[in-house]
């Protein structure tokens, strides 16, 4: 039996898909949520136990220890998937020839690089690369006309993004930033299976950050919710038929163009201008327990088919799927919630910082409507807890 290991922030829900592979499973992942599940070959970084902080995620995270606490791992299995935290550059070049996706990452990653390399073929935001936030005041000065935001070089999930104005406070730390025109519309995103110059788009999805909740300039992820149509979009769009078809259309000539295999994301913004493409995510992306909930397949299956040269027949969707993370709104300790859409969850006992990513909605119906009121009723009721289980009073 072949041995794969998964490794990266947060591993669980892959191991619920590698389970029902013919695999010996390994993982390594930062977080250990208790609906993890517990396999034989394991190793956590974060160890979360009653009464201790699970400290804050951005100050403690390195992608270099978790792969440190997988060298014998990553020596033992045949293949390697990389997930959101962990990218083919960390590993060797000997080591990258085990994972199971894209190696080759550098001029995706690099987003600078990403803009050079598109801005002539598709629609996409204006972009420079910055050393400092002078830098950054000073060309802002030269397109005054223009918003711009500062985002970091390298990195997905929304962190350290923000809006850029002359009262702007950014500490680079020794960071690479771009500076990139302010985009203002509905953030959507693709889901492709590739093999090099083959490319199938899968699934469309509504892509969604707290900013599109709290109105805040907070533009971390938050999740997605799809099939992409006129009601999970969520605002009034002309023609989603060909929105979809641009979409899809762009994303496998993305795909193909950089050569991608297995399962890759691409996220876009749309406003009346037309579709920005805005980057690559060259991996696994968090639409991942979506996608097979709305199309009844193995996503992992199907990433390493496509990584092996066969891509998986897409069936049409079944249903809405949504997902939302919450991001505690206060210092609180988690108590049990008799929930039965709530995933990464905290052991019991434990503390989660404020503004840390506390759990995960994820939820299924045909009805788009009452898939979005039951997991909006979902995050009223978690807010509310993590409020009366706060320590910062």
């Amino acid at each position: 039996m072949k041995k794969l290991l998964l490794i990266g922030i947060d591993t669980r829900s892959m191991l619920n898909s590698a389970l029902k592979l013919d695999y010996e499973i390994f993982s390594t992942s930062y977080f250990s949520t208790s609906d993890t599940p517990t396999i034989e070959n394991q190793k956590i970084i974060l160890k979360e136990s009653m009464d201790e902080s699970c400290g804050n995620f951005e100050d403690e995270f390195d992608s270099k220890k978790v792969l440190e606490l997988s060298r014998d791992y990553i020596d033992e299995v045949d293949y390697i998937i990389p997930i959101s935290g962990v990218s083919p550059d960390d590993f060797n070049k000997n080591d990258q020839k085990k994972i199971l996706g894209n190696t080759d990452v550098g001029d995706i990653e690099d987003k600078f690089k990403f803009y050079r390399k598109i801005k002539d073929e598709f629609l996409t935001p204006m972009t420079f690369r910055i050393s400092d936030i002078d830098e950054a005041l000073e060309i802002n000065e030269n397109y005054y006309e223009t918003q711009f935001i500062v985002k970091p070089l390298q990195g997905s999930g929304g962190y350290n993004t923000n809006l850029l104005n002359n009262n702007s406070e950014i500490d680079f730390n020794g960071n690479k930033f771009i500076m990139q025109e302010y985009v203002e519309g509905v953030n959507l995103s693709s889901s492709v299976l590739s093999h090099r110059h083959v490319a199938k788009n899968i699934m469309n999805s509504r892509l969604l950050t707290v900013n599109d909740f709290e109105k805040n300039g907070d533009y971390r992820y938050v999740g997605n919710i799809l099939p992409l149509t006129t009601e999970s979009v969520m605002t009034p769009v002309r023609d989603m038929d060909k929105i979809n078809e641009d979409m899809i259309t762009a994303s496998e000539s993305l795909s193909k163009k950089f050569k991608l295999g297995g399962s890759n994301g691409v996220d876009y913004i749309l406003n009346e201008n037309g579709l920005y493409v805005i980057e690559i995510n060259p991996r696994i992306q968090g639409t991942f327990e979506c996608v097979e909930k709305a199309l009844g397949i193995n996503m992992l299956d199907a990433h390493i088919k496509a990584c092996h040269g066969e891509i998986t027949e897409i069936p049409d969707a079944r249903c809405y799927s949504y997902k939302k993370i919450i991001y505690s709104s206060t210092r609180n300790k988690f108590q049990p919630l008799e929930l039965d859409n709530i995933y990464d969850l905290p052991h019991i006992g434990s503390i989660t910082e404020k503004d840390e990513p506390l759990l995960t909605i994820i939820d299924e119906n045909e009805d788009f409507k009452k898939l979005y009121e039951k997991v909006e009723k979902t995050s009223e009721i978690v807010n509310k807890a993590s409020k009366i289980n706060r320590l910062d009073a």
